[in-house]
């Protein structure tokens, strides 16, 4: 997997990383649109693209869409700005392999798309039915976040997770995105008398109509166009364990309608096949929807809701298990450590403080990505701030309302006419970085002055604010 294609609308950053990555090996082209990088991928399909989710012409969810439907074994991974992570997360379950924010620091890209490598490779081994644990996506959920928390939300959610797993329940995982379902969904499988047995996943949001049978429950040779040998399905190879399918209100109706008959009856058949084989299999669905409320809107059939609602268990955002946040933040960043080779100690107390305060809106995804962004970048025994995203260190200054206009009514303070300049200057440049998704390159550009300067008044700004 060599051929890369950078699509993004800042030619600089374009050509940057282009040569790095042709000095690492990788054979690129770039696209500064998203017409144009499609148009580049119709035309000679490449490995690995990696796309900016804010295009001039489209989003990144758009020519992640379009590059699937070319190749869907084609590695996506997103750039974006740290302000649409939540956003970015969600990309992710459309079938994105992972995300990574800007700016853009080149080691980190080249991880990232090792990371990918290794997957593809792991998935196609798992593809000639070796190891008994498979998964759809490994960016959702790796086992890098199997660790048991301490918040009590959490040993609530152990307490269920314990009464469920020994049954034959199906169950529903309702969680964010990011919160952990697969891992869950995995423990539950390790705590019943099925763990000795396939715990397969597979992502029901990466999942066109044409191609939901053959994935669900495998093909014969010949049996569609592109179907070159037989093909087990997940069902297949989850046969006798345990199946876990991610955003199951995305499948299509007349896939559901297919899906519900083949957990009535327990047997199934591969597409094009004649055979029919016998099913022993316990389903895990996950969704961040409630699947109650998706029937009643007609998206999801009620009588498949039923057969899965034997049990369900909700999943708290990270931003409600405080406790949890400290020990998670040790575990990956061992896990970071370890993985880049690194003897890193610890983080600094203001970084803690700062983690306890953030709402982490892409939970536990999230918080990986950014404890490895800084693990990356330190090169000290422990991390300090100085290595986080700005909107982790002034959450508030970056989300607090541009349209807000400083009162001359205040009886507390006469009317000042620089503090008025300076207020509307910085209001200006929260505007601008609100427009750019806080990319302060293209903001510098539009407000002409250069990068340097744009933090400088920043900084400034909020010195002010502070001595005041």
């Amino acid at each position: 997997m060599n051929r890369i294609l950078i699509v993004d609308d800042d030619m600089d950053m374009c050509a940057l990383l282009s040569r790095f990555l042709q000095r690492k090996g990788f054979e690129t082209d770039m696209a500064y649109t998203g017409n144009s990088g499609i148009a580049k991928f119709k035309e000679n399909p490449f490995d690995i693209v990696l796309c900016d989710f804010r295009l001039g012409d489209k989003e990144g969810h758009d020519v992640l869409r379009e590059i699937k439907a070319v190749k869907p074994s084609t590695t996506v991974i997103i750039i974006t700005g740290y302000s649409d992570i939540k956003t970015a997360v969600d990309i992710i379950k459309q079938g994105a392999f992972d995300y990574i924010t800007k700016p853009l620091i080149p080691d980190e890209v080249l991880n990232v798309i090792k990371k990918s490598q290794e997957y593809s490779d792991s998935k196609a081994t798992v593809t000639q039915g070796a190891p008994a644990v498979a998964k759809a996506k490994a960016s959702v959920s790796s086992g890098d976040e199997y660790l048991v928390g301490k918040d009590p939300q959490t040993k609530e959610l152990y307490k269920q997770i314990r009464l469920v797993a020994p049954t034959p329940y199906s169950v529903i995982l309702y969680g964010e995105s990011g919160t952990g379902k697969e891992v869950i969904g995995k423990t539950i499988h390790q705590y019943s008398d099925r763990k000795s047995k396939p715990f397969i996943a597979l992502d029901c949001g990466t999942l066109s109509k044409e191609l939901a049978g053959s994935e669900l429950f495998g093909h014969m040779k010949g049996s569609f166009t592109g179907a070159i040998n037989d093909k087990e399905g997940h069902f297949e190879m989850a046969n006798g364990g345990t199946l876990f399918l991610d955003e199951v209100a995305n499948l299509p109706i007349d896939v559901q309608a297919g899906l519900l008959r083949v957990i009535q009856e327990r047997k199934f058949k591969r597409v094009g096949g004649t055979k029919e084989m016998s099913l022993d299999i316990r389903i895990i669905v996950a969704s961040n929807e409630n699947l109650q409320e998706a029937y009643k809107k007609g998206r999801f059939r009620e009588d498949l809701f039923h057969r899965f609602n034997e049990f369900s268990i909700h999943i708290p955002p990270l931003r409600d298990r405080k406790e949890d946040i400290l020990p998670f933040a040790d575990f990956f960043l061992k896990t970071a450590s370890a993985e880049l080779g690194k003897n890193i100690e610890g983080f600094e107390e203001e970084v803690l403080n700062l983690f306890v305060q953030y709402p982490w809106p892409g939970n536990l995804r999230e918080f990986r990505n950014v404890i490895r962004r800084a693990a990356l970048l330190t090169d000290t025994p422990l991390i300090n701030a100085a290595v986080l995203p700005y909107e982790i260190i002034k959450p508030s200054q970056l989300n607090e309302n541009t349209e807000k206009k400083t009162s001359f009514s205040d009886p507390l303070k006469e009317p000042d006419l620089k503090g008025a300049a300076s207020q509307a200057e910085y209001e200006t440049i929260l505007k601008v970085l609100k427009q750019v998704n806080y990319n302060k390159t293209k903001a510098a550009v539009i407000l002409k002055i250069d990068r340097k300067t744009l933090y400088n008044k920043i900084k400034d700004y909020e010195t002010q604010k502070q001595a005041e």
